[in-house]
């Protein structure tokens, strides 16, 4: 599956904030388009524009391709109920999304990383697909060969400030498990899913 391997700080600057939430990002600083007339683009966005940049923020901080946004987009259409919340629960669900919030891997990119090396076992079988989705329940752990990867050991030794209250995991443990689904009082990445409505619905 195809990938985004460029500079990702300058996607920031091209949305106007970081979607990773790094107090060290440019866009800090430089809140404006990257590239020499960034600074002087000041035109007034139209409500395409702003769908668009809503959609772009939530893909690109999961760092999706258009293709699979599309899809799970789909997906949470046809589960009923609120579609910005179905959305975003599944893109917490994936497997790469949980290994990075369980504090696993820094970002969700090395999480995949991780994940597509065959580091990750999902209830003791590894799991190498990185949209896998978890389910209340699962136990996710590190392979034992894979306990001493340095990002791995790190990870565990010196975890995130804050879980999220949807997954469980004990001090420097190798484990961890979803315990609820993810709603919108427990995803920890705040975004506005009605532009992303809007931009699909088109």
């Amino acid at each position: 599956m195809a990938r985004y391997i460029g500079p990702k700080h300058k996607l920031c600057r091209r949305l106007g904030e970081c979607v990773w939430g790094s107090p060290k990002c440019p866009s800090v600083k430089r809140p404006y388009a990257p590239g020499q007339h960034g600074q002087n683009m000041r035109r007034k966005m139209s409500v395409y524009g702003s769908q668009l940049q809503d959609k772009q923020k939530i893909r690109t901080h999961y760092g999706l391709m258009e293709r699979q946004m599309r899809k799970v987009f789909k997906e949470a259409q046809r589960m009923g109920g609120v579609t910005g919340t179905n959305l975003l629960m599944l893109l917490e669900s994936r497997l790469d999304c949980v290994v990075n919030r369980l504090g696993f891997a820094p970002t969700i990119s090395s999480a995949r990383q991780l994940v597509g090396h065959g580091h990750i076992l999902v209830d003791g079988n590894r799991v190498n697909i990185p949209s896998f989705r978890v389910r209340p329940g699962m136990v996710i752990s590190i392979r034992e060969k894979s306990k001493k990867v340095p990002m791995i050991a790190e990870g565990v030794e010196h975890p995130p400030v804050a879980i999220p209250e949807f997954l469980e995991r004990a001090s420097k443990s190798f484990e961890g498990r979803m315990s609820s689904l993810p709603n919108a009082e427990t995803i920890p990445f705040k975004a506005d899913t009605a532009g992303v409505i809007g931009f699909y619905s088109r």
